[in-house]
């Protein structure tokens, strides 16, 4: 099947299944105005990052990799009354379009931007959290990985965004780093007893990657 299939059947499922929504499509449109990288997750993905936090019964969610908050609506409108969810986000300038994507989806009470590199503002959080995303730089998943499980319980999902990279991932040599931070992440990940865990490849307009998903048992 060619890209263009991918494309359309995206395209069918997301308007079948994905109503349209107003702060969602701004939070969109606006992250691309203030040229922000599209690298966001698809509408589709999205809802399946709300019904995961929802199926969890997630009330603490962290998310590693704000962007323009995107994802971040989609997974805090999962959450209950009283819940909160913490974002960690490099950029500044990405910090504030995702700070006013929030706030116009109605989510800013419950919602924690910072800034500042992930790996230093991590250690400052403290556990656990019901679902982490994971969706920030590549070569530093197997770094993360470690704070991850620091701020988890057992029952704590992770997900972790693409860990398929074009199929990229086969290729233990790849000059990329973000391919052999990811491969090294799996590796870890595999080699966790805490952790039980498995990938879903994925085709769409964002062309061909995966998720991984996990759950911490002990």
């Amino acid at each position: 099947m060619s890209e263009q299939t991918w494309d359309a059947v995206d395209r069918y499922l997301s308007d079948l299944l994905v109503p349209p929504d107003a702060a969602l499509e701004q939070a969109a449109a606006d992250s691309r105005a203030a040229g922000l990288p599209d690298i966001a997750v698809t509408p589709a993905q999205g809802r399946l990052l709300e019904l995961l936090a929802r199926m969890c019964g997630a009330t603490r969610i962290l998310e590693i990799g704000t962007l323009g908050g995107y994802s971040t609506i989609w997974l805090a409108r999962a959450l209950p009354d009283g819940g909160s969810l913490t974002t960690l986000e490099y950029e500044p300038r990405h910090a504030e379009v995702a700070r006013a994507n929030i706030a116009r989806a109605g989510l800013a009470d419950r919602v924690e931007v910072r800034v500042g590199a992930a790996l230093d503002t991590l250690p400052d959080l403290a556990g656990p959290y019901d679902l982490v995303f994971l969706d920030a730089d590549k070569d530093n998943y197997p770094n993360y990985l470690a704070q991850i499980l620091r701020l988890s319980a057992p029952g704590t999902m992770l997900v972790a965004d693409n860990v398929v990279r074009n199929g990229a991932v086969l290729d233990a040599d790849h000059p990329d780093p973000r391919v052999l931070g990811v491969r090294a992440f799996l590796d870890r990940v595999a080699a966790e007893p805490r952790l039980s865990a498995t990938a879903v490849q994925t085709v769409g307009t964002k062309g061909y990657d995966g998720f991984l998903l996990a759950r911490v048992t002990a």
